[in-house]
């Protein structure tokens, strides 16, 4: 192979490089701040999935959170179907505390 050959490569994969690097930028930039209409950034989500259990291979129950308001779910191939609506979550625990205060 001649010179040029090699520095022609070198320059399409290095080009190569570059778009993917873009794309992959303008991917993590959409789901990170959202596009208008399409997505959502996190701290406006309204919906959010707190847990999932697998209860068999085409089974599972999952607790959904919407407005500070959780429903147990259960999701299978015949579709899903709400086991218990609007439990109040529980309150979030504090850190123990690893010595006596004074």
């Amino acid at each position: 192979m001649r010179l040029m050959d090699i520095l022609d490569i070198a320059r399409y994969l290095g080009a190569l490089l570059l778009v993917l690097g873009l794309i992959g930028f303008a991917g993590l930039a959409a789901r990170r701040f959202g596009l208008p209409g399409l997505t959502k950034s996190a701290a406006t989500r309204r919906l959010k999935i707190v847990e999932t259990l697998m209860i068999s291979p085409r089974q599972r129950l999952a607790i959904v959170r919407r407005d500070d308001v959780e429903h147990l779910v259960m999701i299978g191939p015949e579709g899903a179907s709400v086991i218990e609506p609007s439990i109040t979550p529980p309150a979030p625990q504090s850190a123990p505390s690893t010595g006596p205060t004074t």
